[in-house]
């Protein structure tokens, strides 16, 4: 918990904050180093979220819980198109959108498809660049006509009905004109309630970002204890954290054809109940899906080599969250075609 005071009042401010972007800016990332540890999977590769995983972040003077969104995309399946939803679920309910955007990639069609969601959900009354619209900026972010006085006298028109803010991630990789370059550019892009630049990685800015978030939120009262940093369940925590394990793992031989479910936790004294020999550990059951039988031997590794790696990374971890020693038990299965199939989709948890 950081004792830094977020806001200029002493009144409580607590409420939802969805953090969006196209795949791969760092969503994950940051709320992890935000939270302070780690409690959404953050990986190199795109399209690594597949939930509304909630952090929880607290303060003397306030609390926060960040929605960790799936990457906003165009569906190529019914799990993509389920992703989607799941974005849309998570925006329903939320007091401020952190809207992220990669200094060191150019403004394209993903943010501006996402800018377009954010605008026909949250934005109240005409568009500061009516006419030319989001669509019809060039690769620089400028618009590519209109009046810059007619755009400033209807953004005075115009209002977000709750916070969006711009959160321009990664700024570690480039200097600093090119920054100011990126942050003029991304100013024109859209009348954002406020533009923070972080690089979450190198740590720099966080706190700026985290004081930008926190001051935006409306007044209200504490909704978790002090001490919770995620609303995940034990099960779910570790399915996502064997999950990111195996992604790491396996370089880019799965993509995205890997679910991870947590079939049971059997503490001690359940093992007992249950006649099963008791080695004081808690029995975590973990059953790996991949779509296809040719896809278990690279699940698998020469002599079992990738489930060893995963215990061992993941061995320290899942002892704090089961809050006992635990011995990780996976299974490697075949799902046929899971990210098409409604009803494997629902096993799965999608």
């Amino acid at each position: 918990m950081n004792d830094t005071t977020p806001t200029t009042t002493q009144e409580y401010r607590s409420g939802f904050v969805a953090v969006v972007g196209r795949p791969n800016v760092g969503k994950s990332t940051l709320i992890n180093a935000l939270i302070g540890t780690q409690v959404a999977i953050a990986s190199s590769r795109p399209e690594t979220t597949r939930k509304a995983i909630r952090g929880i972040l607290t303060t003397p003077h306030a609390q926060m819980v960040l929605l960790d969104t799936p990457g906003i995309h165009r569906p190529r399946t019914l799990l993509g198109q389920r992703l989607n939803d799941v974005v849309d679920e998570s925006l329903s309910e939320v007091d401020g959108i952190a809207f992220l955007l990669p200094a060191d990639q150019e403004i394209g069609a993903g943010d501006r498809r996402i800018l377009s969601r954010l605008r026909s959900q949250f934005w109240k009354g005409p568009w500061p660049h009516e006419g030319g619209e989001t669509a019809d900026r060039d690769a620089t972010g400028t618009s590519s006509h209109g009046d810059a006085q007619a755009a400033a006298k209807s953004e005075q028109q115009g209002r977000w009905s709750i916070p969006v803010v711009a959160i321009v991630t990664k700024i570690d990789t480039l200097s600093r004109p090119k920054l100011v370059a990126k942050l003029i550019e991304i100013d024109t892009f859209a009348d954002f309630t406020a533009m923070v630049p972080v690089s979450a990685l190198e740590d720099d800015n966080l706190t700026e970002v985290r004081d930008v978030l926190l001051g935006n939120l409306p007044e209200g009262p504490q909704m978790y204890p002090e001490d919770q940093v995620s609303e995940e369940r034990p099960g779910d925590q570790i399915a996502e954290l064997v999950r990111g394990a195996f992604l790491e793992e396996l370089d880019d031989e799965l993509p995205h054809s890997l679910a991870v479910v947590v079939d049971d936790i059997e503490s001690p004294r359940d093992r007992t109940q249950a006649g099963l020999a008791d080695d004081g550990k808690t029995h975590v059951m973990v059953s790996i899906y991949v779509e296809r039988d040719s896809q278990k031997p690279i699940i698998i590794g020469h002599r079992a080599e990738h489930l060893v790696q995963v215990k061992k990374k993941l061995r320290t971890a899942v002892n704090r969250i089961v809050g006992a020693k635990a011995k990780l038990e996976l299974h490697v299965k075949v799902a046929k075609e899971w990210q098409s199939d409604p009803k494997q989709l629902e096993r799965l948890g999608f």
